[in-house]
């Protein structure tokens, strides 16, 4: 959960005892676990994604939307099933995610699972890439309650921009921040809070300074650089950024790449928090994109069961053991993100 300090307040606002006693749980369950080696899970997760659509009008190279290449059925979440499953957890979840892959604006109900949650005091947040943000979607965004809104801005011209999110248009992404902005202007609303989160990549890393400048100009609440997962790495790769902070990978002595961080046996994300998929999939996080961990269906079973099921329980005792037997766990440094 990536929580700046004034924005923590907002989340904190929202921590009832039940949820507060929860994330004890899972956070002591999860240490004992480190220390003994024995995977132990108590609580339900604080944190939850959940994908409102695999839909996509954006063809970025590294993305499965964009690519259109995903392996697993793709699709939009039933408003209904979403529903059922916040009645099962809502009172113990603090974050809701309504994102994994594919554009969530694209899901015609979307506000209304985000009030949904909202209303039972679930911090909410989503990501876009802003080209649907027009002037009634932005008062529809604030009245739906949702706290937290990720714009994705990936360069400050054009050029720079469309290098990546292929087919997209900056003056879309620049217009439906203007809209958002004057939106919570005009209602006299503090949230959702704005962040600008710059993908950066070798083709856009010259435009940093200039993307500082136009987030003050448009007054967004917050700038994030985040890192880029890349999944032909290990020969170099024209998307790895040469500045060494905004880089995941790092260049060994034989001349290949490899990730920064070392894979240890352990992984917090197991224990406080889960994706689940359109079409109701519980897999582990967002780096299994074809989604080929599957511990159970919210849409046939309920989702406290899938939580201590022996296939997770069986997942989460391999990483403690072998993390680096898990394929998708070769490639994970945990999302870093740098803030301006």
């Amino acid at each position: 959960m990536y929580i700046n300090l004034s924005d923590s307040y907002r989340l904190a606002s929202k921590l009832t005892l039940k949820r507060l006693n929860n994330a004890w749980q899972v956070y002591s369950s999860f240490q004992k676990s480190r220390k003994t080696k024995n995977p132990e899970i108590k609580g339900l997760p604080i944190s939850i994604s959940i994908e409102p659509t695999t839909a996509c009008n954006l063809r970025c190279p590294e993305c499965p939307s964009g690519l259109r290449s995903f392996t697993r059925p793709t699709g939009n979440l039933d408003p209904d099933h979403f529903y059922n499953l916040i009645d099962e957890i809502g009172d113990t979840l603090s974050y809701l995610i309504f994102y994994f892959q594919g554009e969530p604006y694209l899901h015609k109900h979307l506000h209304e699972m985000i009030k949904y949650a909202s209303d039972r005091g679930i911090y909410t947040a989503t990501s876009t890439n802003a080209h649907f943000l027009n002037e009634e979607t932005a008062y529809k965004t604030i009245e739906s309650g949702l706290d937290r809104l990720i714009i994705s801005i990936d360069g400050a011209t054009q050029e720079t921009y469309e290098s990546y999110r292929k087919e997209g248009k900056l003056d879309k992404v620049l217009e439906g921040t203007k809209n958002m902005v004057t939106a919570k202007k005009a209602l006299g609303k503090k949230h959702p809070h704005i962040l600008w989160q710059f993908l950066v990549v070798r083709p856009n890393e010259h435009e940093i300074p200039q993307i500082k400048e136009m987030a003050k100009q448009y007054g967004v609440d917050q700038l994030g650089f985040k890192t880029a997962q890349i999944y032909d790495y290990e020969f170099g790769n024209d998307l790895i950024p040469t500045i060494e902070k905004y880089a995941r990978y790092r260049q060994l002595d034989n001349g290949q790449y490899g990730i920064k961080n070392a894979m240890e046996n352990e992984c917090w994300r197991m224990w406080h928090s889960c994706v689940i998929t359109w079409d109701g999939r519980v897999v582990p996080c967002c780096f299994d994109k074809n989604a080929q961990h599957v511990f159970g269906n919210t849409t046939k079973e309920s989702f406290k069961d899938i939580w201590t099921s022996g296939a997770y329980t069986s997942f989460r005792n391999t990483l403690l053991h072998s993390r680096e037997d898990i394929e998708m766990c070769k490639n994970c440094t945990e999302g870093t993100k740098v803030w301006a």
